[in-house]
């Protein structure tokens, strides 16, 4: 995810009422079983926000639950997980309803289940003094000089996912076949070790995993801002979720644009929510790129029908090299809450 990280003011009370209704909606199985009409009495069920983030705050604050409480309904935050791929055992159990990610992995997940709609776009940042959140690495040393240096060549990407998509579009674009360069399947954990272990000779990493690497001396061959890269950040629902009360959901959606709102404006508050020591916080250059980036993000909003071409693009890079084993259309995948009815 986001990107993958794929952010409220909170107002008045109508605000909050609604976002009550959100995450009675979000409910799953037997609380989803035992609700009224309306999709009340429902759970919104969400990953462990982590130590940064409107989401984060929104759960040290208790807003969430806050706001659900009047209306019947309430939040349940679940484990940690490092990406959307991470998360998707959780969304197939239904311990997670609602989540975050990239156009790129959720088609690869709708490609085999089709239990879950995008409800949410975040348009790219495009600013040329915008920090990076991802790049093609190779050691510093590494004789590797450009993208078809990369021939025979071993590249760690997560499969299926935002890594892959960019290789594939990077490769594309400098006129390299894409079976000349191996492509090595890892998540980013494993990515990491790989590369820092030489057992791989490139990587792309995304999110947190770019500024890092970068910090420990990785140098960068090609950025997705050098690519025409059409994998929006996305949030995305389970079915069940969505048709039961859309209103619910667009609700949180709304929350959410208005804590990424205040995230803007100060984005310090944002950072090292619960711990401001420990391995979770963060500190010095990490602290400061963190800060940068979210001064300058774009704020989620609604799905809608111009956002096929997002979906149209990544899905045919996909299928074009055989990534995903059928076509996906945008109409199955995109849910526009503002024309839903219940």
């Amino acid at each position: 995810m986001s990107r993958f990280r794929p952010r409220l003011r909170l107002a008045a009370a109508a605000t909050a009422t609604a976002l009550l209704g959100l995450t009675a909606a979000a409910c799953g199985g037997s609380a989803e079983a035992g609700g009224s009409g309306g999709g009340s009495g429902v759970v919104l069920k969400l990953k462990d926000p982590g130590n940064e983030g409107p989401l984060a705050y929104a759960k040290r604050e208790g807003i969430l639950e806050k706001r659900l409480k009047s209306v019947g309904a309430r939040v349940e935050w679940g484990g940690s997980y490092a990406s959307f791929t991470a998360t998707i055992d959780a969304v197939r159990s239904g311990s997670v309803n609602v989540l975050e990610g990239a156009i790129s992995p959720a088609l690869g997940y709708l490609a085999n289940s089709r239990n879950i709609k995008i409800f949410s776009f975040t348009d790219p940042v495009t600013g040329a003094d915008a920090p990076r959140e991802d790049g093609l690495v190779v050691p510093a040393g590494s004789p590797v000089k450009s993208v078809r240096d990369l021939v025979g060549k071993q590249v760690a990407v997560n499969k299926g996912g935002r890594g892959e998509y960019l290789l594939l579009l990077a490769l594309e674009k400098e006129g390299v076949p894409v079976d000349k360069v191996k492509r090595v399947y890892l998540n980013p954990v494993q990515g990491a070790s790989a590369f820092a272990t030489g057992k791989v000779d490139a990587w792309w990493a995304i999110v947190q995993a770019y500024p890092e690497v970068v910090a420990k001396g990785a140098r960068t061959l090609v950025t997705s801002r050098d690519l025409p890269d059409k994998d929006l950040n996305i949030w995305a629902a389970r079915n069940e979720l969505l048709d039961r009360n859309p209103k619910a959901v667009q609700a949180f959606l709304d929350v959410l644009r208005e804590l990424t709102e205040q995230e803007k404006r100060d984005p310090a508050k944002f950072q090292n929510v619960f711990l401001q020591k420990g391995p979770s916080a963060v500190s010095g250059p990490r602290l400061a790129d963190n800060i940068a980036k979210a001064r300058v993000q774009n704020v989620p909003r609604n799905a809608g029908g111009d956002d096929g071409q997002y979906v149209s693009a990544v899905s045919g890079v996909f299928r074009k090299h055989g990534v995903l084993p059928v076509d996906i259309r945008p109409q199955d995948v995109i849910f526009d809450l503002r024309t839903a009815k219940p």
